[in-house]
């Protein structure tokens, strides 16, 4: 029987016999990190030494030195920049402005020539009459288009010297240019109107035409009652 149970323990179908370590595992893990570590700091020390021979870390710090002052240029070059277009928008506003008050500025003052034209003109016409002038005078005449086919005109007439009677006669207008490419005028209807002076008279109205028609010149004749024309007077458009 012994036999037979020591000859089994030395066939192949003998138990298998497992070989344990002393080792505790802790102190397997202490070792196994050890030895990574090393071979990690051992990497790192090769690295660090191949970039040191390369001249790879050598360049690459005067590379990035380099790139920090165009970088520190740059800055300053928008930073300039930004004060010049700065500088630039406030100029265009103050001209602007400037601009816009000599705008109006110029606007008052063709408004106050235009006034002081208009006096002077009628001062002017308020004066007597030259030596050999008939003692009934047109003094002035004025024409503008209100809308499209009408027109408005203004009319001032004197009568020279002191102590003259009144006038009593009539005027006539006439507008005369152009209607579709052919010399056209006209009088308006009613024909001449009816006219006292005593010793200056204004006269306005308005007068109807065709809105085709482009006017040209306004004509105005003054007669007496036997109908001989005392003065007569054309403004050109």
């Amino acid at each position: 029987m012994r036999w037979k149970l020591w000859r089994r323990r030395l066939s192949v179908s003998a138990p298998r016999m497992i070989v344990r370590s002393h080792l505790p595992w802790p102190l397997r893990w202490a070792v196994a990190a050890l030895a990574l570590g090393f071979s990690g700091a051992l990497a790192m020390w090769a690295f660090e030494t191949g970039k040191n021979i390369a001249g790879l870390d050598r360049d690459a710090k005067e590379e990035l030195s380099r790139l920090r002052v165009e970088v520190a240029q740059l800055r300053d070059e928008r930073e300039k920049a930004l004060s010049i277009a700065n500088t630039a928008d406030s100029l265009l506003k103050t001209e602007r402005t400037a601009q816009e008050r000599l705008a109006q500025q110029l606007k008052q003052t063709e408004a106050e020539n235009l006034a002081l034209k208009n006096d002077l003109g009628f001062f002017e016409r308020l004066l007597p009459a030259a030596a050999g002038e008939s003692a009934l005078s047109i003094r002035g005449l004025q024409a503008e288009a209100v809308t499209p086919g009408q027109l408005r005109y203004q009319l001032l007439l004197m009568q020279t010297g002191k102590s003259r009677p009144e006038f009593s006669g009539r005027y006539e207008m006439t507008l005369s240019g152009t209607l579709e490419g052919r010399p056209w005028s006209l009088v308006p209807p009613g024909g001449t109107q009816p006219l006292q002076v005593r010793q200056y008279r204004r006269v306005e109205g308005l007068i109807d035409h065709p809105p085709q028609a482009v006017i040209k010149m306004v004509t105005v004749k003054v007669t007496d009652t036997r109908g001989a024309v005392l003065a007569s007077h054309t403004l050109k458009m």
